[in-house]
């Protein structure tokens, strides 16, 4: 919504008025469709067929699923955590069983994360050095919180000086609060030593702000000295991450780090192939910018992660179906798993069918 106002207020889109694709009373609406399941409970969905919903370690709530219909059983990955997650506990390994099929993501399935500290801080020492902003695109819900505890851990250890922190996002600011809620609950799904930290505040700084307001994000233009604003989305397609990314581009003083996956089509995928520019605001914006690539911050479990989730607890599979990655990373999966798994493994595309 506040995108759609503000390429209204400037004049920057073709339609008249620009209209935003959903609105508060579109979520509200939506919302009154959830309901809640528990944890490795079997949920009858239809008379015929049952989900089991099991902790996956991506984000709250997040959920590898068991479905069983017709005396078939399929596993469906999802969105799969990774064991070393700084608030999530890790994901539930899968049962020793045969399944028809198992439905697993690829997104990092060609690499390993590396620990991304170092590399991390590194970055942005030398920008501050110069007199640079660190700017960090970033996901609302748990890659801000991921990124304020690595930050906050490089500061405790003065691996890094502690300049202002901006978390400039609602919706972040929003998630943090769902975190702090979930700590102070003591939820099973955050791991015990942080539970132990309940009724503290695990991501409090003296230099961190929130911003709430448009009026807040403006003023962030004005900073005076060298800081750290990390804002939405992730991949730099919309939210308040694009008038960051107007003003800070154009000067090789300024950082911009990518800490997540970013999808071709993407500016975030502009920045990371080094486009000279990129298009915003109705034309085309100079990158002078240091652009900088940390996949280790990424919530997505790597290679070796989603092989030992696959195959450590001696569950077999009929068919493995490698999803959710670009060809690149799902041909290297697939070589990767062929060197013990016999069975049939498939890269399904659009419309095709597969008997189980």
């Amino acid at each position: 919504m506040e995108d759609a106002e503000f390429v209204r207020l400037k004049g920057f889109s073709k339609h008249n008025p620009p209209l935003p694709l959903y609105t508060d009373d579109d979520a509200e609406e939506t919302i009154k469709l959830f309901s809640v399941v528990e944890y490795r409970v079997k949920t009858q969905i239809t008379k015929d067929v049952t989900a089991k919903f099991i902790p996956s370690g991506h984000i709250l709530g997040a959920a590898f699923i068991e479905l069983e219909f017709a005396e078939k059983k399929l596993l469906f990955s999802g969105d799969l955590g990774r064991p070393e997650h700084p608030i999530l506990v890790k994901p539930d390994q899968i049962t020793a069983q045969e399944y028809d099929a198992v439905i697993v993501e690829s997104t990092y399935g060609d690499q390993m994360h590396q620990d991304p500290g170092s590399k991390l801080a590194d970055t942005i020492n030398r920008t501050l050095a110069r007199g640079g902003t660190v700017l960090i695109p970033a996901f609302a819900v748990d890659r801000t919180e991921v990124l304020l505890m690595q930050l906050k851990d490089l500061m405790e250890a003065n691996a890094i000086p502690e300049v202002p922190i901006f978390v400039d996002s609602p919706m972040a600011s929003a998630a943090l609060d769902c975190y702090r809620q979930a700590i102070n609950e003591t939820s099973p799904e955050i791991k015990s030593d942080v539970r132990e930290s309940s009724g503290s505040d695990i991501f409090a700084m003296d230099n961190l702000f929130e911003t709430q307001s448009v009026s807040d994000s403006k003023a962030l233009n004005h900073l005076k000295r060298p800081a750290i604003i990390i804002a939405a989305s992730g991949m730099a397609t919309g939210g308040r991450v694009i008038h960051h990314l107007a003003r800070l581009l154009p000067d090789s003083n300024n950082t911009v780090i990518l800490v997540g996956f970013q999808a071709p089509g993407t500016r975030g995928r502009s920045l990371l192939d080094g486009a000279p520019s990129v298009k915003m605001q109705g034309g085309y914006v100079l990158v002078a910018a240091e652009i900088v690539h940390l996949p280790g911050l990424s919530v997505h479990a790597d290679q070796g992660e989603l092989l030992s989730w696959l195959f450590d607890s001696g569950a077999k599979a009929k068919q493995i179906f490698l999803v959710h990655g670009e060809l690149d990373a799902i041909t290297e999966f697939e070589k990767v798993i062929r060197r013990t798994y016999q069975g049939q493994i498939h890269s399904p595309i659009q419309d095709s069918k597969y008997p189980i």
